[in-house]
């Protein structure tokens, strides 16, 4: 396995013992599952080929995961608690220009984290696959949330629609900047600039 398909998810779960190799193996089962669902698409691969692929048996993938729907729940279950204590702090905090700028700042920062670029080009690829995915229309159900804890609700719908882009701007650069001379951090940078200005609109 090579060195950037072990950072396309939790690299942190690297074995240090013999009781952490069970982890091990249910993360390079994260790692193939992404590569194959975002190359052939998530309809299109099976727990059989995910098996033959790492090399063990269906049984042994089992164990770790029974559906290609746990294995999905399992990638985006960080993001999932990331955006419950972004929320969690934004409604703790008074409707201030500074605690708006500061929340789209925490929501960018979140974005460079590793395995974030892989698992967004995995949804954006699979849109129709996961529309009914309980797991995926539950973090997008937390984006609104989040968007509405930004915006005062009584302001005009011009306003709040400003506030809702500024969060999905960061995304944006990731598809509609592909220039080849911009590193990631000048997309980011861009970004955050554009998601700013929106949000103080």
């Amino acid at each position: 396995m090579n060195i950037r398909e072990r950072t396309t998810t939790e690299s942190a779960f690297a074995p240090t013992s013999a009781e952490e190799r069970p982890r091990d193996t249910r993360t390079r089962i994260q790692e193939i599952a992404l590569r194959l669902f975002t190359e052939q698409g998530y309809e299109a691969t099976s727990l059989r080929e995910i098996a033959e692929v790492l090399g063990v048996t269906k049984a042994a993938l089992y164990y770790h995961f029974k559906t290609k729907e746990d294995i999905v729940a399992s990638l985006v279950v960080r993001r999932t608690a990331f955006l419950d204590q972004l929320i969690d702090w934004v409604r703790d905090q008074p409707r201030t220009p500074e605690v708006r700028r500061e929340a789209v700042r925490r929501y960018a920062a979140s974005l460079t984290s590793e395995g974030y670029h892989e698992i967004m080009r995995f949804l954006e690829r699979n849109q129709t696959a996961l529309k009914n995915h309980p797991d995926i229309g539950q973090m997008r159900a937390k984006m609104v949330s989040l968007c509405g804890h930004l915006v005062d609700p009584t302001a005009p719908p011009e306003v709040r629609l400003k506030g809702a882009l500024a969060l999905f701007a960061l995304h944006a650069a990731l598809f509609l900047l592909p220039d080849e001379d911009l590193t990631e951090a000048d997309r980011a940078d861009a970004a955050l600039k554009v998601a700013l200005e929106l949000i103080d609109a």
